[in-house]
């Protein structure tokens, strides 16, 4: 057990070291959020399994507070509303539970945060062209870089193969984008430190 322990640590220590090389993006990412969320936008935030628990964690950290107290932020996670989910899912098939909820909220300018450790899940390539086609923003977080990436505006990858480091990593990007946007809009002088 104390092998698995000490590879699991060094698992994710090797994550972290390898995914420094994301530090601009994320910066470019919170900005474009913070742009959105100045202009009257709105933070649409999805996934499926892990990815859908994490894309109603941001949400909330906008709508709640992350760590500075202010007023609440708008962000809806397309992966929380089971009625929604099921009726599309039902009605068009499960590829279009986020496409569907886009086309219907998504407005020009709002931007589509979407998770996914393969990059390659049906429902969030099919949410990417429903935004894009409404003039959303697009930002998009997966585990290694892809040989056909979806036309995004924003990649964020997560390096390695192992789902479980991939999904920390997207905790602890998605924890820094909601610091960040807290920063660039509530405390501008810490901004341009």
């Amino acid at each position: 057990m104390q092998d698995l322990i000490d590879k699991s640590f060094q698992d994710l220590e090797s994550s972290v070291k390898n995914a420094e090389q994301e530090k601009t993006i994320l910066k470019e990412a919170a900005e474009t959020i913070a742009q959105s969320l100045i202009k009257g936008g709105t933070i649409y935030i999805c996934g499926n399994g892990g990815s859908a628990a994490e894309a109603q964690h941001f949400a909330a950290e906008f709508v709640g507070r992350f760590l500075l107290e202010r007023p609440g932020l708008p962000a809806v996670s397309l992966s929380a509303d089971t009625s929604k989910l099921t009726a599309i899912g039902n009605d068009y098939g499960f590829a279009e539970v986020f496409a569907r909820q886009v086309k219907a909220l998504g407005r020009e300018g709002d931007v589509l945060w979407s998770l996914t450790t393969s990059g390659t899940s049906p429902n969030i390539l099919e949410a990417i062209k429903a935004a894009r086609e409404k003039g959303l923003k697009t930002i998009f977080m997966c585990g290694k870089p892809l040989s056909n990436p979806p036309d995004v505006d924003i990649i964020i990858h997560s390096p390695g193969t192992n789902t479980p480091r991939i999904q920390e990593l997207h905790l602890f990007y998605g924890h820094l984008i909601c610091e960040l946007v807290d920063t660039i809009l509530f405390a501008p002088t810490k901004a341009k430190s």
